[in-house]
Formats: C-alpha cells, structure tokens, sequence
C-alpha cells in the first residue's frame, strides 16, 4: 500500500494512547471496551490482518488465519484456522487482548460466544462497500489505541480514491463483469451488486453488467455471453485466464474476441483491506486509458 509522506511521518511519530478504557461499536452493534490498549492481536481473515498492519500493528499479531499471506512479516506466525473452522483453544493460546473477526465461514458463531465467556475483547467488521473499508481501518486503530494512525491512513487512502473519481468525472462507463472464481458445477463466481468488489469496479469507473439487486453471485457461462459485456475482468492468474478461456463456447464472447478479458489482482479486489486503492487506480486506467492524470 502506498500512503503520503505526512501520513508516513504521522505513522512513525505516533504512538499508543494513554492506558484509559476505549469503547467502540462493531458491525453487529455490540459495544466493546478495552480497558488499555490491547497488545496481542488475533486477526481472523487475512483482510483483518492487512487493516491492523496498515496501522503499524503487525508487531502486535500473534495469531492469523491459514490464508494470511500478507504481509510478509506476519506470514509465520501462530495459525488458528482455516477453511475448516476456527479453533477457541488455539485462539486462547495466544493470550490474545483483542480478537478480530469477519462473518465468514461460520467464524462469528465459532468465536464471539466464547471469547465473550472467557472475558476476551472480540470486534467483528463487515466490508460491503470502499467506504467500509475505510471505516474498518479507523475501527481497528481505535479499539487498539492508535486513532491518529487510523485518521491518517485512511484519509490517504481517501484522497487518493477522490483523485479517481474526479478523473472520472462524466465519462462514459463500459459494461463489466468480474469473474472471480469457479464452482465444480460449472457455474462461474462473480463480483455482484452489494459487494465490496462490485464497490471497489464501479470507483474505478465500470458499469456492473449483473446488476440486479439480491442476485446470486454464481453465473451460468451461458449468462455471461448473454450479458454481452465490453469487458470481463479475470480475477486470478493469467494461466488461470487463458485455460478457461480456451474452453469450448467462449469464443462467441465479443470480449475475448476484442481482446478485452483481463486479469485483475486477487489481493486487490478479493481482500478487503488497504490494497483495494492500489486495484482501483489500475482498474482505472485499464478501463478509461485516456482520462487525465
């Protein structure tokens, strides 16, 4: 993630407040108290893990979920998890004075009634939308202790994404559709209304082509040729791309035709955290190469 210089200089010059209790309300309006900044972090989902790393907490976290590959420094340390479910014992294990969770694959109703037994601080945040990431980040640096640093980055990230809006402004938008993962069905994943994805393509200027309200997010190939997109955005690696591609039936999309099936990052578009700007900076240009800079 890049941030500004003041903000870099804010996050080296700021430190913990003061040990006086912090409240703050998580996304299923529970009020939460921290009686001094909490020190040892558990972060569910590597999109948590990237929001308290963002904030100069990554020193802080002892605990992180099997996918966590980002960042670096983080990657080896104490796993509690996985696609196969939460473990409380390995949670508390860590001596955790704060734990960060997202409603995904049942870690909520795994974690929340037990950490809040065993007296054990637990927030959980949900990212539906750009904005809420943003929130996500001040969240996190309140309830750890560090606000200042949340204002800071994520007023950055802030400035940037209105940089791309101005850009924007007023420009026609092409039909788009994300592809972002594949069922054994056949059935295509795709990035649809309400989601942080779809969020984060429409900041960079697209115009969903699935845009019913409520909508399943598995598509029949069928559906997207019938959508007749301008582009159809890859989430994944190229090999990934071109095997799909290369199937049977694709050849009738205009876009692939057009030579305009792209890849797009995963970690910038399927991760809610701090890199999402970074993909919609990207994603902007792609789709809209001659707006000003």
């Amino acid at each position: 993630m890049r941030i500004g210089a003041a903000a870099t200089l804010l996050l080296a010059l700021a430190a913990p407040a003061a040990g006086e209790p912090v409240t703050v309300a998580d996304a299923l309006g529970r009020q939460v108290t921290l009686e001094r900044p909490p020190q040892r972090l558990v972060t569910i989902f590597a999109s948590n893990t990237e929001l308290a790393a963002a904030v100069g907490l990554a020193d802080r976290i002892v605990g992180i979920e099997s996918f966590t590959r980002f960042p670096p420094e983080v990657v080896g340390r104490p796993q509690v998890g996985g696609r196969l479910g939460f473990s409380v014992d390995r949670v508390v294990r860590q001596r955790p004075d704060l734990v960060v969770v997202t409603p995904a694959r049942q870690a909520v109703h795994q974690l929340v009634d037990p950490m809040e037994r065993l007296g054990i601080p637990i927030i959980v945040v949900t990212h539906r939308s750009v904005d809420e990431v943003f929130a996500n980040i001040r969240l996190v640096a309140r309830a750890a202790g560090v606000e200042a640093r949340g204002d800071a980055v994520a007023g950055t990230l802030q400035a940037r994404l209105d940089a791309v809006t101005r850009r924007l402004t007023g420009r026609e938008r092409p039909r788009v559709v994300m592809i972002t993962g594949r069922v054994a069905t056949g059935l295509m994943l795709i990035a649809r209304p309400g989601s942080y994805t779809a969020d984060a393509m429409v900041a960079a200027g697209a115009r969903l082509a699935f845009d019913q309200p409520q909508m399943l997010p598995q598509v029949s190939p069928e559906a997207i040729l019938r959508s007749d997109p301008d582009i159809v955005l890859f989430a994944g690696s190229e090999t990934d791309r071109r095997e799909l591609f290369s199937r049977p039936g694709w050849q009738h999309l205009r876009a692939l035709r057009e030579n305009r099936v792209l890849t797009v990052s995963r970690a910038e578009f399927l991760i809610p955290g701090p890199r999402v700007v970074d993909g919609i900076e990207k994603l902007a240009a792609v789709l809209h190469p001659d707006a000003p800079r």
